[in-house]
């Protein structure tokens, strides 16, 4: 078969390697649409992933498709079952997993090989982390499960709450489901982005202000002039020392702020420690999904809340894939481009 496999640093060739062989628990898909995403962005640039992926390594993580062979010990599924799988799926056993927090399990398994023309998937995905897709949905929109549950998660871990003051910084695609989701829950959004592309997107998404931080030179400042004293709610979606300082500068008192964008390994951010404490500013981060919200997302997508004519804004056919990340990394104001193998 046809797959992407990552060997290294912007190091990403895409040739014919053997169709993977399944155990008795797992399935094999065949791959409909696998879709681009900034931490499949960032992993090819650094040319691996802490957690995720060490090459060499089949790469990319969200996609859809159709079970086209199933292990003897499989029950659930049946081949021609149309099916989004998560990327991971946890051990329920670890003190993390018995306190509810799967995302941070001890033996979280990760699974990549969305970018190729079959996928394996392990059998304890199977079992807590495939999920049959409703007939009203296509491929397109069933592969953005992963990435929103991941929104959903760190939204409802922030708390935001009908009438409250939130601003996002970063529009790409993650950014974008915070403002949607955002405005579903009755808050108002002031979005924060570099390009006009992306404001517009924001401002469709129900945005209600939009900030252009190439042609702003004090973005804090700006945030407070729209909503006097700051937000209630900061979500930094960029993943940066700079942008993780402006979001504790956007919050007023008793705010939160959710450092949602992952900071490159080894970065050092300094804070105003008299700011944080008297204004009892609560700072978190969230990471990654758990199967409760894989299933939230799911029913978030069937029910019209995010779509991927939103978001996927280009296809390409596989053999593309690495100058469709050479393009990205170039920022060509593309969000999501739709992988068809």
């Amino acid at each position: 078969m046809l797959a992407a496999v990552l060997y290294g640093k912007e190091h990403l060739r895409v040739e014919e390697v053997d169709v993977p062989v399944i155990a008795p628990d797992e399935v094999l898909v065949k791959v409909q649409v696998a879709l681009t995403c900034g931490t499949d962005l960032k992993t090819w640039r650094q040319g691996s992933h802490a957690r995720m992926i060490v090459p060499p390594a089949l790469f990319g993580h969200e996609l859809a498709g159709v079970v086209c062979q199933v292990g003897e010990e499989v029950a659930d599924f049946e081949v021609g079952m149309r099916v989004v799988a998560a990327n991971s799926a946890p051990c329920n056993d670890c003190l993390y997993c018995r306190k509810d927090l799967e995302n941070l399990c001890e033996r979280l398994l990760f699974n990549n090989g969305a970018y190729a023309q079959y996928m394996r998937i392990p059998g304890s995905i199977v079992r807590k982390n495939l999920l049959l897709i409703p007939d009203h949905i296509g491929y397109h929109d069933a592969a953005l499960v992963e990435p929103l549950a991941c929104v959903l998660r760190g939204l409802e871990e922030t708390d935001v709450n009908r009438g409250d003051s939130l601003v996002v910084i970063g529009l790409g695609p993650i950014g974008l489901m915070f403002v949607r989701l955002a405005k579903l829950r009755g808050a108002s959004v002031i979005a924060i982005g570099r390009h006009r592309s992306q404001l517009d997107a924001a401002l469709r998404m129900g945005a209600d202000e939009g900030i252009d931080a190439a042609r702003q030179p004090d973005v804090v400042a700006a945030v407070k002039h729209l909503s006097p004293g700051g937000v209630d709610v900061a979500i930094e979606a960029v993943g940066s020392p700079l942008t993780w300082q402006w979001a504790t500068g956007m919050v007023r008192r008793g705010g939160t702020v959710n450092f949602f964008g992952g900071c490159p390994q080894g970065s050092r951010v300094e804070f105003d420690a008299a700011v944080l404490h008297y204004s009892e500013i609560t700072l978190k981060a969230s990471f990654h999904h758990t199967p409760y919200y894989i299933r939230r997302a799911l029913q978030s997508i069937a029910c019209g809340d995010i779509r991927a004519d939103e978001l996927v804004t280009g296809e390409a056919p596989l053999r593309d894939l690495p100058l469709v990340l050479e393009r990205m990394a170039n920022r060509n104001g593309n969000l999501k481009t739709a992988i068809l193998p």
